[in-house]
C-alpha cells in the first residue's frame, strides 16, 4: 500500500495520560481529514485509547505511527503502538474478553479489534509489542495477488 498525499505519517509519543489526550486527539483530526464519518471516528479513537493506554500501562510508553493510507478510491488510517517493554507472554489469552492483567474489564485488545478492519499484534516476551490497526474510510480496498 502507498501513503496517501492527505498527510504524512507522523510518531507521538506515549509516555503520560496527557499524551493519551494528544494521541486521541490527532487520530480524531487525521481521521476527519481522511473523510472518516463520525461513527468510524469514534470507533477508531475508542480502538487507539484502548491502545495507547495498554502502550502506556503495560508496555511502559512507547509511540504511535499514524500513517494515512491511499489506495485506488480508497482512504484509510493506519495505526503502529509500539513499546519495548516486557511484551506479552500468552496473546491467545491477552485476546480473550474478559481476561485482564490490569483490573480493567478485559475488553481493551479484543474491543479493539472489532473496531478496525485490520488487526496484527506482534509481541516477544521482554522486547516488547507492536499492535498495528488499520481503518478504512471508504471501501475497503480489494486484496492483491501476493501482496
Amino acid at each position: 500500500m502507498q501513503a496517501s498525499r492527505h498527510a504524512a505519517p507522523a510518531s507521538l509519543p506515549i509516555g503520560s495520560d496527557a499524551d493519551l489526550a494528544w494521541v486521541r486527539q490527532q487520530v480524531r483530526q487525521a481521521a476527519a481529514e481522511l473523510g472518516f464519518g463520525l461513527v468510524q471516528q469514534t470507533k477508531l479513537v475508542t480502538a487507539a485509547s484502548e491502545l495507547a493506554r495498554n502502550t502506556l500501562v503495560h508496555g511502559g510508553g512507547g509511540h504511535v505511527e499514524i500513517t494515512p493510507l491511499g489506495v485506488a478510491a480508497s482512504s484509510g488510517l493506519r495505526l503502529a503502538f509500539v513499546d519495548t517493554g516486557p511484551g506479552i507472554r500468552d496473546l491467545d489469552q491477552a485476546m480473550t474478553d474478559g481476561y485482564t492483567s490490569g483490573g480493567g474489564l478485559g475488553l481493551g485488545m479484543s474491543g479493539a479489534k472489532r473496531l478496525v478492519h485490520e488487526f496484527e499484534v506482534e509481541s516477544r516476551p521482554g522486547e516488547g509489542t507492536t499492535v498495528t490497526v488499520t481503518a478504512w474510510a471508504t471501501a475497503v480496498p480489494p486484496s492483491r495477488p501476493g501482496a
